[in-house]
């Protein structure tokens, strides 16, 4: 690994719960292999293309990494619904990452409507060298996993395969077919992948409770959190 420049933001509201602080730690890399990645994916550490990131934030209960133990998996009912709804319709494509207008459009759709409902800050993923940066341009091979309906794009994602599994990166999908619970569907892909490859635990970045678009997440069950101490501990009820 080739480290660039490594800097922190002083604590702030966090971004996914007005009722915690977080103070986010930036790692820069121009060559970063992927077991060293999964040393970092570890400690708590995501990136986006050659930038890594880590959340400290305030409370056990704040936004925390989680993995889910895809062996021991069991879809809850809505998980069941996700599934009946789109196996055999919505087809997965897994191939390199590369830009195009379609999926920058979609990524766009998804952020503008996410912005509309939840808040979300506004994102410049309208721009494919931004796009690029962020998705395409990465320090080790990583895969983009492209879901259609009847030809047409739907939803697309990154995905780092890695010795102890697969870490989700990103995901986005079209807003006008929010009713086939795309965000559900392509996290029971992502364990079918892992179970496939015998790989333990899908990485999904960070969880929280009280956060709309975090929460979720806690629903793949049974689940570990990264405790700030470094220690990955069960999130069974």
């Amino acid at each position: 690994m080739k480290t660039v420049v490594r800097w922190s933001e002083p604590p702030s509201p966090c971004d996914y719960s007005a009722l915690h602080s977080c103070r986010r730690e930036y790692l820069y890399v121009s060559a970063l292999d992927s077991d060293e990645y999964m040393a970092y994916l570890l400690a708590g550490w995501r990136r986006f293309g050659h930038m890594l990131f880590r959340n400290r934030c305030s409370g056990r209960d704040a936004c925390r990494s989680l993995r889910v133990d895809v062996a021991r998996f069991c879809p809850d009912r809505s998980q069941r619904r996700a599934r009946k709804a789109n196996e055999g319709l919505i087809r997965l494509c897994i191939g390199t990452p590369a830009v195009t207008d379609e999926k920058v459009a979609l990524f766009d759709r998804f952020h503008a409507e996410r912005s509309a409902t939840r808040g979300w800050a506004s994102h410049d993923v309208d721009d494919p060298d931004e796009y690029a940066k962020t998705f395409v341009s990465n320090p080790f091979p990583t895969q983009e996993w492209r879901y259609t309906l009847d030809g047409a794009l739907v939803g697309a994602g990154y995905v780092d395969q890695l010795s102890g599994g697969l870490s989700a990166i990103y995901f986005a999908h079209d807003p006008t077919f929010r009713n086939r619970s795309l965000g559900t569907w392509n996290v029971l892909a992502l364990l079918d992948r892992a179970k496939a490859l015998k790989l333990p635990y899908v990485y999904l970045g960070y969880a929280a409770e009280h956060s709309r678009s975090l929460e979720y997440k806690l629903r793949f069950r049974p689940n570990e959190l990264l405790d700030p101490d470094g220690s990955w501990q069960s999130n069974d009820p």
